[in-house]
């Protein structure tokens, strides 16, 4: 006489979808949450007495840098200050006369229109920068 087995009941299978549901949540609780980076924290000028190795600095960046930003509104800033053209240009110059060699990093916000991109670099050309550099941030993929 022969058995026939009946096969026994499946195992539970482990799902992931609630595991990855629980992922999601605190993937979009961590960037509501979070601080974008504040470029102002970063200096952008550095000193020759605050450096470890003042021959470092200047090889890289011998005039000193100055970074401006230009703001959704389209105003450009300084060191958390807001500049019209006349100021900006005022700014230039004076920072020129005391460091020719001056680097300008310029980092227009993703909404910033082209037209206040541009009115900078004229007035920074018009000022008598040289070095004039246009920064973009791109997220790391």
């Amino acid at each position: 006489m022969t058995l026939l087995k009946r096969p026994g009941p499946p195992k539970a299978l482990i799902s992931l979808v609630p595991m990855i549901d629980v992922m999601l949540i605190l993937l979009v609780f961590f960037m509501v949450t979070s601080t974008y980076l504040n470029l102002d924290m970063i200096p952008a000028v550095a000193q020759a007495d605050d450096l470890a190795d003042p021959s470092e600095s200047a090889s890289d960046t011998p005039g000193g840098t100055l970074l401006i930003r230009i703001g959704a509104d389209g105003v450009p800033t300084s060191q958390g200050r807001g500049h019209d053209l006349q100021s900006l240009e005022t700014l230039f110059s004076d920072r020129l006369r005391t460091s020719p060699q001056l680097r300008v990093l310029v980092l227009p916000s993703g909404a910033a229109d082209m037209q206040a991109l541009v009115s900078v670099m004229d007035t920074a050309t018009r000022s008598g920068v040289t070095n004039l550099r246009i920064v973009r941030l791109e997220a790391a993929e």
